[in-house]
């Protein structure tokens, strides 16, 4: 057996810029010196696809570990500390299952299916604003995708969005763990908690007609009710489907169109043909997704024969384990006609009891905005070199200048 300190391991940078841009040559060098681990200035990181899907459910050795992130900020009772530390995701064990299962319910692949057509409405109404442009930035763009889709979600007015909008865009770099950032993120919970609260202040106090449809923010108030959930843990529920939903959506979106820019036929098709957005959709989360999760050791245990100590931060790199050559034939080939082994799906969304409620509500996003993107916005060409927001934490592109033809 080898202890975890005597393995020579290769040090990722990734706190460097540079890194965000081209990370897959940094992990090829963390393979050449160990097949599954390397290390961080913070800790290890487990980049290997298998390794991956073996640790990240046991929940019995591991645990979220934001306290650790908000001590490396800083932020030890600031009101983006105290999220942090109280988000459902960082809840102990037994609060975590019951806001899960509270809560689980509702996001299934029917209510997901039930919003195709709110997805499409707002889709189109950007398409309409933007696509006479002929040049625009995309990320730009695609921001708004997601955050006009949950405000309708949750009954809440357009008018909301620039500030929702700023506000996601500081909380989705919090991860990124420059204690620089905090009085940005401290603005921005603040605001998406004064939010949430009059917004759950007033539909309790002016509820629907009994005769009116329930939207998402109705039926989370009645399964909080029933469940027993703290007026506070709503408010953290709200502002975490809002933070989760916008960056998973918009970075892979925004990913995606730098790929079409790259495949013109694979473009050309997903404006013809509907379901083969889905296959698209699922290549796409394999190639790229923005999430890295982490997790702290509860107590020593051994993996591969080596054992690791307890109290130690271990990041998982979801986004890019797609890109494992032991896992994937031609991994860094983009081929939505791939035949997809059960045993070796993509991990954009996590595993275990943290995989992300949203999951079904971003895959369908995702297929209705590239199918009606690609019938308004022809042959799309890069305008410009992209920008990158930092590897560790929500990772992604800042800024995709594109140019196309307006349909």
């Amino acid at each position: 057996m080898q202890a975890l300190a005597d393995l020579d391991l290769y040090h990722l940078r990734w706190e460097e810029p540079a890194f965000a841009a081209e990370p897959l040559p940094e992990f090829a060098k963390a393979r050449a010196k160990h097949p599954w681990i390397a290390k961080c200035d913070a800790g290890y990181v487990i980049f290997e696809y298998q390794a991956i899907r073996d640790l990240l459910v046991q929940d019995d050795k591991l645990r979220p570990s934001f306290d650790g992130v908000v001590e490396v900020m800083g932020a030890q009772g600031s009101p983006w500390g105290r999220f942090t530390e109280e988000q459902m995701i960082a809840m102990p064990e037994k609060e975590h299952t019951l806001m899960r299962g509270t809560f689980a319910a509702k996001f299934t692949p029917r209510y997901a299916n039930q919003l195709r057509p709110l997805m499409r409405e707002t889709m189109e109404r950007l398409l309409k604003e933007w696509v006479p442009k002929g040049e625009i930035d995309f990320e730009e763009f695609a921001s708004y995708y997601p955050v006009a889709v949950t405000t309708q979600m949750i009954g809440a007015p357009q008018s909301a969005i620039p500030g929702l909008r700023a506000s996601m865009e500081a909380v989705g770099l919090g991860m990124s763990m420059d204690p620089k950032m905090l009085p940005r993120l401290d603005a921005a919970v603040l605001h998406l908690t004064e939010f949430s609260e009059e917004l759950v202040a007033q539909r309790r106090a002016n509820p629907k007609p009994a005769d009116a449809p329930a939207d998402l923010l109705d039926m989370l108030i009645e399964a909080s009710d029933e469940g027993g959930i703290s007026a506070r843990q709503l408010v953290d529920l709200l502002i975490f489907l809002f933070v989760a939903g916008y960056d998973t959506s918009k970075n892979v979106f925004t990913y995606m169109m730098a790929l079409m820019t790259e495949y013109p036929e694979v473009y050309e098709r997903c404006a013809e043909d509907h379901e083969y957005c889905r296959k698209v959709v699922e290549e796409a989360l394999r190639v790229f997704n923005p999430s890295s999760t982490f997790r702290f050791s509860k107590q020593d245990f051994v993996y591969r024969n080596v054992l690791i100590p307890a109290d130690t931060m271990i990041f998982f790199t979801l986004n890019v384990s797609g890109r494992d050559p032991t896992a994937f034939e031609r991994p860094d080939a983009f081929d939505p006609e791939r035949t997809i082994d059960p045993t070796r799906r993509q991990l954009a969304f996590g595993m275990g009891r943290h995989m992300c409620l949203g999951q079904y509500i971003a895959r369908a996003q995702l297929q209705e905005g590239i199918h009606l993107v690609a019938q308004h916005m022809r042959a799309p060409k890069l305008a410009g070199a992209p920008g990158w927001r930092p590897f560790p934490g929500v990772w992604g592109m800042k800024g995709l200048p594109i140019a196309f033809t307006p349909a």
